[in-house]
């Protein structure tokens, strides 16, 4: 593809950026990532996606825009309220860069639809609240062998994992089930505002840098992240050889498990 002289300006912080370029800038132009939630840790992932030239964005949420998601959700107006998420979703980041071509899903993901939906994309991006579409999720991915970008966030803490199936481990390497006084949402225990955005920031990053071939990223790492101590931490995540979907003797978890085992 050549670009077009809107596009080198539009992207020029990137073509002038060593280890980008143009070649680089192409690579990410062509990418196609579906996002998993499009609330507080979707909202910041797609605007920088977008906004980077990410070619094809795939937006999965059933939900409707609610007052109480304004508070960190910044996708979304005070007028969208009522609104579909993903629709509301498309329309701003097309508004940001039409360039990026957005797919709506106006669907929650489940075990019929996941591997259809994932099979379209490079990369997933987990951007999800819940235990059962996070397992979801990565059993898809890495049945697939897709690579899976995942974030967490609860009340002041965050964390992200780079899932890449065959070179590391996956999330049920460390969460077999739910740990426990974790299975409680945003709703219940309340969510600093901001939060989602730093997590959601490392997520995109990192899609970048797998796009770009860059870097190193958080494969076999668990990054967390405390808000209030403003502590980053690194620590080894191992790829346990029983692990009932990435280890030696995969058992291969059915998707309906994962929906009907964690609610």
């Amino acid at each position: 593809m050549s670009f077009t002289d809107d596009q080198i300006v539009r992207y020029t912080r990137h073509i002038i950026l060593p280890g980008v370029g143009s070649s680089g800038q192409k690579k990410i132009n062509a990418g196609r990532a579906l996002l998993i939630g499009a609330g507080g840790l979707g909202s910041p992932v797609a605007y920088y996606l977008a906004a980077a030239g990410v070619g094809t964005l795939g937006i999965i949420d059933d939900d409707v825009v609610d007052l109480s998601n304004l508070q960190r959700q910044i996708l979304y107006f005070t007028a969208d309220v009522g609104k579909s998420k993903a629709v509301s979703a498309r329309e701003k980041l097309t508004a940001l860069n039409p360039d990026c071509t957005v797919v709506a899903y106006q669907e929650r993901l489940t075990a019929s639809n996941v591997m259809e939906i994932i099979k379209e994309y490079d990369v997933v991006v987990d951007c999800t609240d819940n235990f059962s579409t996070r397992f979801l999720a990565n059993d898809a991915c890495v049945m697939a062998k897709k690579p899976l970008f995942h974030g967490a966030v609860l009340q002041f803490l965050g964390h992200v994992l780079t899932v890449l199936p065959g070179e590391g481990p996956c999330y049920r390497c460390v969460f077999q089930v739910p740990p426990p006084g974790f299975t409680q949402t945003c709703s219940q225990v309340g969510l600093l505002g901001v939060l989602p955005g730093t997590i959601g920031l490392i997520q995109a990053t990192e899609v970048l840098k797998y796009f770009l071939g860059i870097g190193d990223l958080l494969v076999g790492k668990m990054l967390t992240y405390n808000a209030l101590s403003m502590e980053f931490s690194k620590f080894d995540v191992r790829k346990k050889p029983d692990c009932p979907v990435c280890g030696i003797n995969q058992t291969h978890i059915k998707m309906e498990d994962c929906e009907q085992k964690v609610l």
